[in-house]
């Protein structure tokens, strides 16, 4: 079972060179350098250059680099999927994704961009034709050519395209966002949480990672460095659920249980699924501690 943290994700503006510098201290698990949103028209081909020049680089250590590109639409797009690949970042993190053409489109970019096979293929779902055709897009991962990995979702986007409210709670995306979730946990795909836009709010954002946490969120998406801490401690297994997890294993690895389907754990019913999460639990929480 391989497993990478991914509690926080920090987008980093690709025309920012302090904010390029910055980065290479910061805790985040993960660096998304964005060219899209943050990136004015006439300073996109300069970010282009400054984001692709540090990831080839390798400044960022052991934090994960992924690269967002203007959706092909656009002027830039086309040319800034060649350069990130040819950078070989983790992941190259495509917009405005509708359908699982766009997904074999960008994959075979990044095949003929001569992208490492390492460099994975991230996509946000953003779109109301996302929404709905999130099964068919997630379900591209099937194929090993997509290269797809991991979901990132565009809350903001959403509301803007369903001229939905958003309120706390965010019931007003639940559905969209459960989709999702369920969706990626069918095809074996990560999902990263939508920002946060209100950085100054330091609980209203916790209480959105704990939800995000608790309807199976792998991580969240960050706008500002001041919400890492917090991201990086919801979305980490508490020492409780890592000592709980390991008894579990324990009870489950006894000669005497080997072939038990169900066992007593200090007064507690499990079964052999929860060993199966107990395990995942411990290498979450053992990749993190790598981490440090």
């Amino acid at each position: 079972m391989s497993i990478r943290p991914r509690r926080s994700l920090l987008y980093v503006p690709g025309d920012n060179g302090r904010a390029l510098e910055k980065a290479q201290k910061l805790t985040a698990d993960g660096l998304i350098f964005d060219l899209e949103d943050a990136v004015a028209p006439d300073a996109k081909p300069a970010a282009r250059d400054a984001v692709t020049r540090a990831v080839a680089l390798r400044l960022f250590g052991v934090r994960e680099t992924i690269v967002r590109i203007n959706d092909y639409n656009t002027p830039w797009g086309r040319d800034d999927m060649f350069a990130a690949a040819a950078a070989g970042p983790d992941a190259i993190l495509i917009p405005k994704v509708t359908c699982p053409g766009d997904i074999m489109h960008a994959a075979k970019d990044m095949r003929e961009a001569g992208a490492p096979d390492h460099t994975a293929l991230w996509v946000m779902m953003e779109t109301p034709l996302a929404m709905l055709n999130a099964d068919s897009i997630l379900r591209a991962a099937l194929d090993p050519a997509s290269r797809l990995r991991v979901i990132v979702m565009g809350t903001n986007d959403i509301v803007k395209e369903t001229r939905a409210r958003l309120t706390p709670g965010r019931a007003s995306i639940m559905t969209w966002l459960s989709t999702c979730v369920v969706a990626a946990r069918a095809y074996g795909v990560e999902i990263i949480d939508g920002v946060y836009n209100n950085f100054s709010d330091a609980e209203g954002f916790r209480q959105e990672c704990i939800q995000g946490r608790d309807l199976g969120m792998d991580g969240k998406s960050l706008i500002h460095p001041s919400q890492i801490a917090a991201c990086n401690e919801v979305f980490a297994p508490p020492a409780e659920e890592v000592l709980w997890a390991n008894k579990v294993l324990s009870a489950f690895s006894a000669p005497e249980n080997a072939e038990k389907g169900v066992l007593q754990v200090e007064g507690r019913m499990v079964e052999r699924l929860h060993a199966e999460m107990a395990r995942r639990t411990i290498k979450i929480a053992e990749a993190i501690a790598a981490l440090a």
